[in-house]
C-alpha cells in the first residue's frame, strides 16, 4: 500500500493534521489501533470533562456550537465531537490498525502495520503524550494487598473498596479524582509534589480566557528560556465542572481530604512523605499571584476595569499539621496520579538522541520527513490542547508539504 504521508493516531491531533492535508490536496492516511478519539473512548475516567470552556474547544473547520459555551464537554461529548469532526471533511480513518514499526527508506518510510505494510514519504507520529503512566519506583515496593490503579486505570470510585484512598499526585488528575473520591464517601489523603495552582475563574472570567487573552497560551516554544522545563510542568490545578467552582488544596482540605508531601520512599510499614510541602504550596500562590497581576495589568491598559469584577485573590494555601510518616496499613488502594510519557518505541531507531528521546525542534524531526503532534508546549504553550494542535497542525504541514515538494524534485 502506498500514500504520501501516513498520520499514526485518530485523535485531535492526528484529525487536525488529516484536515490541513485534506486541504492541500496531499494524500494520506490516518492510522489508529482503535477508533476516532480512542484514548477519549478507553482510558479517561466517567466523569472527565475537559479542563477548557466549550469555546476554547476549536480545530481547523469546525468548532463547538452548541447552547453553553461557557461550559465544559463531558466525556461523551468529546468523543462525539471528535468523531463528527472526521466525518465532516471524510477523514481517511483506518481504526483498528495497530502500528508495529516504522522505518526510515532511501524512499521514505516503510509502515509496519498488524494489518499489512504502508510505504510513504513522510510520518507524523500524533499519538500524544499520554501513552501510558510514569509510576515512580516506590510503586514496587508497595504491599500486594494495597490494590494499585492508574488515572489511565481509574474510572470511578466503584472500582475501590470502602478503605482510605492513597492518591498520588495534584495536578489536574490527581486533584479531580481525590475530590470524586471523597464526594463519593471514601477517606482520601492526596500526596502533592509540585503543582500549578489556578482560580476557575477571575474577575468575572474563566482563567483560559485570560490566559487566551493575554496571549499567553500562544506563547511559542522558542520565545521561552527553558523549554524543557516548560514542556515539563504540571497541567494546571483545575476542573472543569458545570458549577465553575475552583478545586486546589484549600477546597480538597476543606472537603476533608487528608494533605502530604510527596511520596519518597516506602520503609518498612511507614509510607514516608517530603517536608518540603509549605515550599512548594508557596512558589505555587506566587506564580499564581504573578498570573493574576499580568491580568491586572492587562485589563487597566485595555480600560476593562469598569466592566470586570473585582480583583479578589485566592487566599494563600492554608496548610496544617502535615505530617512526613503514614502508617501504610491505613490504606487499601492508590491511584497514582503521576503523569504520563509518550511510547515511541515503533520508531525507527534514527529518530532519537543518546538520552532515547525523539530528536525534534517544535515537532520537525531530526530525521526529515517524520513529524511529532500533540505533545505538550511543542509549538505554543496549549499545543496539548484541543484549541492548540489546529495551530501547530498547520505549522507542521507548511514544512511537510515542503519536504514532499523536495522529494519530487529530487
Amino acid at each position: 500500500m502506498r500514500t504520501a504521508v501516513v498520520v499514526i493516531g485518530a485523535g485531535q491531533a492526528g484529525l487536525a493534521m488529516s484536515h490541513h492535508l485534506t486541504g492541500r490536496g496531499i494524500d494520506h492516511v490516518v492510522l489508529d489501533r482503535g477508533e476516532v478519539a480512542n484514548s477519549w473512548r478507553t482510558e479517561r475516567w466517567d466523569s472527565l470533562r475537559l479542563l477548557t470552556p466549550n469555546w476554547m474547544t476549536r480545530l481547523p473547520g469546525h468548532r463547538y456550537q452548541g447552547p453553553d459555551p461557557d461550559g465544559f464537554m463531558t466525556k461523551d461529548e468529546t468523543i462525539s465531537f471528535l468523531s463528527g469532526y472526521g466525518q465532516s471533511f471524510s477523514a481517511p480513518v483506518c481504526t483498528q490498525v495497530t502500528v508495529e514499526q516504522v522505518s526510515a527508506r532511501p524512499s521514505g518510510f516503510e509502515v509496519q502495520t498488524d494489518q499489512g505494510t504502508w510505504s510513504c514519504d513522510a510520518v507524523v507520529a500524533a499519538t500524544g503524550a499520554s501513552s501510558e503512566p510514569r509510576l515512580p519506583a516506590v510503586a514496587a515496593g508497595l504491599p500486594s494487598r494495597i490494590e494499585q490503579l492508574t488515572a489511565l486505570e481509574y474510572r470511578n470510585p466503584g472500582q475501590l473498596g470502602d478503605g482510605e484512598v492513597l492518591v498520588v499526585g495534584a495536578s489536574a488528575s490527581g486533584a479531580q479524582i481525590a475530590d470524586e473520591l471523597q464526594r463519593a464517601g471514601k477517606p482520601v489523603t492526596l500526596a502533592v509534589g509540585e503543582h500549578v495552582r489556578l482560580p476557575r475563574a477571575y474577575r468575572g472570567r474563566d482563567i483560559h480566557w485570560w490566559m487566551d487573552t493575554i496571549g499567553q497560551l500562544d506563547e511559542r516554544y522558542d520565545e521561552v528560556d527553558d523549554i524543557n522545563r516548560a514542556r515539563r510542568l504540571p497541567s494546571l490545578q483545575l476542573v472543569g465542572s458545570p458549577e465553575r467552582r475552583t478545586l486546589d488544596i484549600n477546597a480538597l482540605s476543606a472537603a476533608g481530604v487528608g494533605v502530604v508531601g510527596k511520596l519518597m520512599q516506602i520503609a518498612g510499614p511507614k509510607a514516608q512523605f517530603s517536608g518540603a510541602l509549605t515550599n512548594l504550596v508557596a512558589n505555587a500562590d506566587l506564580k499564581q499571584n504573578r498570573l493574576l497581576d499580568r491580568i491586572d495589568e492587562f485589563a487597566t491598559e485595555q480600560a476593562l476595569d469598569t466592566e470586570l469584577g473585582e480583583s479578589t485573590r485566592p487566599d494563600p494555601t492554608r496548610l496544617g499539621a502535615v505530617p512526613t510518616e503514614l502508617e501504610l496499613a491505613r490504606f487499601e488502594s492508590i491511584v497514582w496520579a503521576t503523569g504520563y510519557r509518550p511510547n515511541y518505541s515503533w520508531l525507527d531507531p534514527a529518530a532519537f538522541d543518546r538520552r532515547g528521546r525523539v530528536d525534534h525542534d517544535g515537532g520537525v524531526c531530526s530525521l526529515p520527513g517524520l513529524y511529532l503532534l500533540g505533545l505538550p508546549f511543542l509549538r505554543r504553550r496549549k499545543s496539548s490542547f484541543i484549541d492548540g494542535v489546529g495551530p501547530d497542525a498547520a505549522d507542521m504541514v507548511s514544512h511537510l508539504h515542503a519536504h514532499l515538494d523536495q522529494r519530487t524534485r529530487a
